[in-house]
């Protein structure tokens, strides 16, 4: 019944832009926190960005602090990150995944993530 669907992604040159939408299906965001998550081949899985779902404070890794932004359309149940001044260490694929909140801040650690979306790829040009 829980689901989030990813939309976004693409190839862009170093310093281009790409705007990444996680879509809600059987659940609204303001009951979970959501995070992004990008893994490339051969790494560890890495926490990017995420929500918390009562009161709509984000958080950012420090690598891409300052040029990525995370947000919420709470009318249509979307969260968007916003990434800007890419670099090709960005290139990864990135994930959208949902985790049931009480009223607890977001974590950038997957463990507490239940729900998983399908991963978009993000290929960064120098």
């Amino acid at each position: 019944q829980l689901q989030v669907v990813q939309s976004g992604g693409g190839l862009v040159q170093a310093g281009g832009s790409l705007r990444l939408s996680c879509a809600a299906s059987g659940f609204r965001f303001d009951d979970y926190n959501i995070g992004w998550f990008r893994q490339a081949p051969g790494k560890e899985r890495e926490g990017v960005s995420c929500l918390t779902g009562y009161n709509g404070d984000p958080r950012y890794a420090d690598s891409v602090l300052d040029r990525f932004t995370i947000t919420r359309d709470n009318a249509k149940n979307i969260v968007y990150l916003q990434m800007n001044n890419l670099k090709p260490e960005d290139t990864s694929i990135y994930y959208c995944a949902a985790a049931k909140a009480h009223n607890y801040a977001c974590t950038l650690h997957g463990l507490l993530y239940t729900t998983w979306g399908q991963g978009t790829q993000v290929t960064v040009s120098s």
